[in-house]
């Protein structure tokens, strides 16, 4: 989704290169955006996967408990997945010549 993503938006990050932005603010354009999606993900997903778990392990006969902080590494993880996944596609796609990327139609 991030090459994707990246790919669609070569024309702007072009233009944006123009204009003088550099590597490091298209880089963070676009992963804002990106940010913003996962934490929503994670923000869904953390109750569905607490309640989905805490379900499943009463079925033991032995069981254990689940911290907050497991949960929380695990939405940080995706977001750090996320996020430099997103940094290395628009990074290749910032370091492409912005007039090959205008002119290409």
């Amino acid at each position: 989704l991030a090459a994707f993503t990246a790919e669609r938006r070569e024309k702007e990050i072009g233009i944006r290169k123009v204009l003088g932005s550099g590597n490091a603010n298209i880089v963070w354009l676009l992963s804002a955006d990106f940010a913003r999606m996962v934490l929503i993900a994670v923000l869904v997903a953390i109750p569905v996967s607490y309640v989905a778990a805490r379900q499943w392990l009463s079925g033991f006969a032995y069981s254990t408990s689940l911290d907050w902080w497991l949960f929380a590494g695990a939405g940080v993880l995706a977001l750090l997945v996320a996020l430099l996944t997103v940094a290395l596609q628009t990074v290749r796609a910032a370091r492409v010549s912005p007039v090959r990327s205008l002119t290409k139609e």
